[in-house]
């Protein structure tokens, strides 16, 4: 990859300190959190790889991805990312408690803790305003908050959910979202949590391979949901991000429902147009996780199925045990691709600024 390719990585994990999120969180629900037992939790796979990468760890003892200044430095600096989205780690699972008051207080503190200790810190930052999803109307108020706030560019929940995402009951959030231009995304992880359903159709997996490696199923549902309930019919500005749900089950699921469709449209009357062409124009999936078939060719024969140069983004999930660094990312992605995937295309979602005149030809001269 050439040195001067802009990045800009759509997922990267910083680790909210438990102690900050007190100072921004009111009574009853601090002392509750205080206490411990306000997540609910996971679902106890073993991963022998920890969710987290061995190295990114400084001499000291000090996560990299728990400090503003190391993340910028350590992983920033050394690959030149232009822009970060921070995905806050461990915080989608408090969207499911049970008690959505409490909820929805801690997620508040988290975009507190992002707002005040984070985007000061770099540049290069911007957050994400998590929201409990369980509780649309209070996710709308938390949208209304912190919509207008320039460092804040996307609205973020589980892709564990009670209900898949098209429905109705949603409006709020994405009603909310587009009145600010927020894109919506959702992160896997959180499926089988809390108050969502079984991470399976089939019920609970027995190993984290399983379960990791059925996460898609999730996506396909919200997908399918979004396409044919309307979503982008009633929201027509709105985009939605697939972050860590893969790449490859997208056009075979276009066709699937493009043909379902022609039959059956007469069921969802509102969807005027094949439910592909709305999927293209607003759906955004992430790299990581990239399929890495035995032929490279199969997976550039796959991103030549639908419109690649505008719904991939480059994402590291970083710190994550299987995340990708940029160069790795950029090597399996045919050539005219490679920048619009590794920054145009999040450039334009996030609406974040273009570089410098001097970079861009830089950049243009190395390529």
């Amino acid at each position: 990859m050439p040195a001067q390719t802009s990045i800009i990585d759509s997922d990267i994990h910083n680790a909210i300190d438990r102690k900050r999120i007190l100072d921004f969180l009111p009574e009853p629900w601090n002392t509750r959190f205080r206490s411990g037992s306000g997540s609910p939790g996971g679902l106890g796979f073993w991963n022998p790889n920890g969710v987290m990468r061995r190295d990114a760890v400084m001499p000291d003892g000090t996560r990299i991805e728990s400090d503003p200044k190391l993340l910028g430095s350590e992983f920033l600096d050394v690959y030149g990312v232009e822009y970060a989205i921070l995905n806050p780690s461990s915080t989608l699972q408090y969207g499911l408690s049970p008690e959505p008051d409490f909820a929805c207080a801690v997620v508040s503190a988290i975009n507190d803790v992002t707002v005040n200790d984070w985007l000061p810190a770099d540049p290069r930052y911007r957050g994400s305003i998590v929201v409990s999803a369980s509780d649309p109307l209070q996710a709308a108020k938390e949208i209304h908050r912190l919509g207008e706030h320039p460092g804040m560019v996307q609205v973020l929940m589980g892709s564990g959910a009670r209900f898949p995402y098209g429905q109705r009951i949603y409006n709020p959030i994405y009603e909310a979202a587009s009145a600010y231009n927020l894109p919506v995304a959702i992160h896997p992880g959180s499926e089988g949590v809390g108050v969502a359903g079984p991470p399976t159709a089939s019920g609970y997996p027995s190993s984290y391979l399983e379960w990791h490696t059925n996460l898609v199923g999730s996506y396909i549902a919200h997908a399918i949901s979004l396409l044919t309930e309307g979503t982008f019919v009633k929201f027509p500005n709105l985009k939605f991000i697939l972050v860590e749900g893969g790449i490859a089950w997208l056009p075979a699921l276009m066709w699937r429902l493009d043909k379902n469709w022609k039959a059956l449209r007469m069921t969802v009357p509102w969807v005027e147009r094949p439910p592909s062409e709305y999927a293209y124009e607003h759906f955004r999936l992430t790299t990581q996780p990239m399929e890495e078939p035995d032929k490279p060719e199969h997976l550039k024969a796959v991103l030549d199925m639908f419109p690649a140069d505008k719904m991939v983004m480059f994402s590291s999930d970083y710190p994550h045990w299987d995340g990708d660094t940029p160069d790795f990312a950029a090597r399996a992605l045919p050539r005219d691709l490679r920048s619009r995937v590794m920054s145009e295309t999040a450039r334009e979602t996030y609406g974040l600024p273009a570089p410098s005149p001097a970079t861009a030809a830089k950049a243009t001269a190395a390529d």
